[in-house]
């Protein structure tokens, strides 16, 4: 089974071609960086026009990159949620006619579920190593952060454990990055430079996240909030090292929250087995901290190539992918949603719980 995918939920426009075991057969990602870089953030109007430029010409190369043409794909699966609503329904909009102009299957997929299951996909000759169900997935991302236990490649088989209650981890990273006077996108940016920088020189201004609590929940906007202060005590952001011990402080307290909860729900729900998902396990000092973790505790660590990490339609084809072979279709009454499926169990704000 081939399966076309299309995601457009953000600042990316994607398209790709995947079978239901993962192998994917073309992946093409048209990236809108430039275009929202001089606001700092993602300009949703802008997001939702260059979607609509770009959605076709972007499918024709990932059609041609699998030496396909659109009656040639067993079905459509396309992001319906969550996501940007107008960018969202550029995405929604080509996937559907597609769909009835060829009489293919149309599937409708959760972003989220995407992410998770993206360690699936194959992208190289060789085979690369998979998890079997169950795990513990840490999807870490700049619209969402949680842990969930995943038994199974449907939503309903997919339980929330922890989320965070304020910033997602990829937004701390991005908002810091624009305090520091970085440029957008910033996470890459904080990585490159706390590579080189002395993490214990600048700890001491930094809080660690939720200290003391036992839950699966995260908070980024504390620390987030000490480095602004540290800042502005400064008077200016830092400089040389300065700058670069204050982006490894940063970098190893949001990593060693991250990974110390990971860790701690692989073993209150009784599993070895662990995937980084999302935009976040690009991160090099993620990546490497919770392998030197997962290995001194006994768990198998499941990491997937940097481009199964980031926004990506392989991991949407592959989700619909999924769906079809149970049967699953969707109508063309379709509708797009800012929230996922997936239940959550983690409220927003502060407070007891």
């Amino acid at each position: 089974m081939r399966v076309l995918g299309i995601e457009t939920s953000c600042d990316e426009t994607a398209a790709a071609v995947v079978t239901e075991t993962g192998q994917v057969l073309s992946d093409v990602v048209k990236s809108q960086i430039a275009l929202h870089a001089p606001y700092g953030g993602v300009v949703p109007e802008i997001a939702s026009r260059d979607h609509a430029r770009a959605v076709v010409p972007v499918i024709r190369e990932a059609l041609a990159g699998a030496g396909m043409g659109p009656d040639d794909v067993d079905g459509v699966a396309v992001t319906v949620r969550p996501g940007l609503l107008g960018a969202l329904l550029v995405g929604l909009s080509a996937a559907k006619g597609l769909a009835w102009s060829t009489g293919k299957p149309l599937v409708g997929v959760d972003h989220l579920v995407g992410h998770l299951l993206a360690v699936f996909l194959q992208r190289g000759a060789e085979p690369g190593a998979v998890p079997e169900y169950p795990f513990v997935a840490l999807l870490a991302s700049g619209g969402h952060t949680a842990l969930y236990r995943v038994d199974g490649p449907s939503i309903g088989a997919i339980r929330e454990l922890g989320a965070t209650r304020d910033d997602a981890a990829g937004e701390a990273f991005d908002k810091v990055a624009k305090l520091l006077g970085l440029g957008y996108p910033g996470g890459p940016v904080v990585d490159r430079l706390a590579a080189g920088g002395h993490a214990e020189r600048a700890r001491e201004a930094l809080p660690r996240p939720m200290a003391g609590k036992t839950s699966l929940e995260f908070s980024f906007s504390g620390v987030k909030s000490a480095v602004a202060r540290h800042v502005a005590g400064l008077g200016r952001p830092p400089e040389g090292e300065a700058l670069a011990d204050l982006c490894a402080a940063f970098q190893s307290t949001v990593v060693e929250t991250l990974v110390e909860k990971t860790a701690r729900a692989a073993r209150e729900e009784g599993l070895t087995r662990v995937v980084l998902a999302g935009g976040v396990a690009a991160n090099r000092g993620l990546r490497a901290r919770m392998g030197e973790v997962c290995k001194k505790r006994g768990l198998s660590l499941f990491v997937p190539p940097i481009a199964s990490c980031t926004d990506n339609a392989a991991m949407i084809a592959y989700v619909g992918a999924q769906r079809l072979v149970s049967g699953e279709v969707d109508g063309m009454d379709l509708s797009p949603s800012t929230k996922t499926a997936l239940p959550r169990i983690t409220k927003k704000g502060g407070g007891p719980r």
